[in-house]
């Protein structure tokens, strides 16, 4: 199993107050899956996604990674994992604003010891074409649009070849038509053998996902197949309108 989490707890203090935004969270997620987590805001998503990506520690419980259990992982072994294991997604890109879109995908890789510059350079290139901007390698982020920005944060999750792709909220700052080609990227890149993770409250986006995780209140609240899962409702829906191909 890639990913297992047994009884996984959070809490934080804010002052004298205690604050469980994990409450015994039990879960497995193997090679190859398309998973959805979803939540409201106070359900405990976005600390699951940090425990997930080995962000933040969890109070009590076990996560195991690549069957490796990872309370037991040093910091150094805990920043290689993220660096090599998870490639991250952010809702808000988080690109530098005066590199190029080729010298932003070669970041993960920059401090690697022992590569060379042109390796490290071929490798972001092929990461660029494969999510469809070989021609924009050169061009900087306030030369692309919203989807094509996400492509490049994508490339540059894809960088040193992840187990996991960790996504938060991947379209929360595109409109519906690119929404859209994104969501399209992600299965895609499902279908080639990766295993993706995106953590959103949008059903539109869980549809196109194959099993549905639901948070409430820190629990698991349902852990479903799409086509069982309330939100499997909007498949007719988002397959007449050319969402899923």
């Amino acid at each position: 199993m890639l990913i297992s989490l047994r009884g996984i707890t959070k809490v934080y203090r804010v002052g004298v107050e205690v604050v469980h935004a994990l409450r015994g969270v039990d879960l497995d997620i193997g090679e190859n899956e398309l998973v959805a987590i979803m939540g409201s805001s106070g359900s405990g998503k976005s600390t699951l996604m940090n425990v997930l990506g080995c962000l933040d520690r969890p109070t009590d419980g076990t996560y195991l990674l690549d069957d490796r259990r990872t309370d037991r992982m040093t910091p150094v072994e805990l920043a290689q994992v993220r660096n090599e294991r998870i490639g991250f997604v952010f809702q808000a890109f988080e690109l530098l604003p005066r590199a190029t879109a080729l010298a932003n995908v070669e970041l993960p890789s920059i401090y690697a010891r022992g590569e060379r510059r042109r390796d490290r350079r071929t490798r972001a290139r092929a990461a660029l074409e494969r999510v469809g901007l070989g021609e924009r390698m050169d061009h900087r982020p306030n030369q692309l649009s919203g989807g094509q920005k996400q492509r490049v944060a994508i490339a540059r999750a894809l960088l040193n070849e992840p187990a996991i792709l960790l996504a938060d909220e991947p379209t929360g700052n595109l409109d519906s038509s690119t929404t859209a080609e994104i969501l399209r990227l992600f299965r895609a890149l499902h279908r080639d053998g990766q295993t993706v993770i995106i953590v959103t409250h949008e059903d539109e986006v869980a549809a196109h996902c194959e099993r549905v995780v639901r948070l409430h209140d820190g629990r698991i609240a349902s852990d479903l197949p799409i086509a069982e899962d309330p939100a499997g409702r909007l498949l007719d829906h988002v397959a007449a309108t050319g969402g899923l191909d």
